[in-house]
């Protein structure tokens, strides 16, 4: 895997037509990781800074996110090794409910787990801390889901599955769900 480095993806922004004055140069240069694509269009903490974006632009931004998030995975492995060793590949059941990013729930409204990884629909969730982050939970009818995030009420068999809206979210309430370590 090549290494991007955020001075690349900051040139790259920069070189794009009708993007960013040197104000929110500055302004994004230190929050780069909170940037996302969407319908070609760069969101910086939720603020578009650029737009027609070119689909190799969009490529490279999407390969440098998950370097990104490869790397913040690798150094959270190397970091709860304890974690990783006391894993049992045995089904259990969780006690599941979701959650959203939105500011009266996490205190904030960025996105970014405690992992350092952005939430992702289908992706996030939120376990005890006796799972390490990037452990993979296969959770019997919903998918394979990483552990990438923590929460105050989060400890025994709780898990929080990260949903988009809060609409999804309320709907999907408690449930008894039967799960696996899959990594």
């Amino acid at each position: 895997m090549r290494k991007f480095s955020m001075t690349i993806i900051l040139f790259v922004i920069i070189l794009i037509p009708n993007i960013v004055s040197a104000n929110q140069f500055v302004a994004t240069k230190t929050n780069i990781d909170t940037f996302e694509v969407k319908e070609n269009i760069i969101y910086i903490n939720n603020n578009p800074i650029a737009c027609k974006i070119d689909p190799e632009t969009i490529q490279f931004i999407n390969i440098y996110t998950e370097e990104r998030d490869y790397l913040l995975t690798k150094r959270w492995r190397e970091k709860q090794s304890y974690r990783w060793s006391k894993l049992s590949p045995k089904k259990f059941t969780i006690n599941a409910s979701a959650y959203t990013a939105s500011a009266d729930e996490c205190g904030k409204s960025d996105g970014i787990t405690a992992s350092g990884l952005k939430v992702k629909e289908k992706r996030t969730l939120a376990c005890p801390s006796v799972y390490p982050f990037g452990a993979k939970i296969k959770i019997e009818g919903y998918g394979i889901y990483t552990c990438e995030d923590r929460g105050g009420a989060i400890k025994g068999n709780k898990f929080d599955i990260y949903m988009k809206t809060k609409t999804e979210a309320f709907a999907f309430g408690r449930r008894h769900l039967t799960a696996e370590i899959i990594l």
